[in-house]
């Protein structure tokens, strides 16, 4: 079932295609408290028919150890509210990436991830 989108999600996404140069497919559904960074923006990669929540952060920096990478997430994953997905990490399609997990390592396709540090299981 597609989500509908707001005015202020449709501005978002065309904002973060033309100006971010981010990779993100049109039928994605992200919430707009979602944190999706911009210090490397091009390093954002969402497929198709993904769901992003509330609050969630997506990162593909660490200037802490001066890390720029790509971040994926696959098509048909879901990823729950205030999830973070560190930088460098692929989602796998068809993931549930529940909420509050903290990913710090690669999921399959059809796994869930659970907790901090995430858990990865299969569906």
């Amino acid at each position: 079932m597609a989500r509908r989108k707001t005015f202020g999600q449709m501005v978002q996404a065309l904002v973060r295609k033309h100006v971010w140069a981010m990779d993100v497919h049109p039928s994605a559904w992200i919430a707009p408290t979602a944190l999706i960074d911009r210090t490397w923006p091009r390093g954002v990669h969402i497929a198709a028919d993904v769901i992003i929540g509330e609050e969630v952060v997506l990162l593909t920096h660490d200037l802490t150890r001066g890390l720029y990478l790509d971040t994926r997430v696959g098509a048909g994953t879901l990823v729950g509210p205030r999830a973070i997905i560190l930088p460098g990490i692929t989602v796998g399609a068809d993931c549930v990436i529940q909420p509050g997990a903290l990913v710090n390592r690669d999921v399959p396709d059809g796994h869930v991830a659970e907790g901090n540090p995430a858990v990865v299981r299969p569906r």
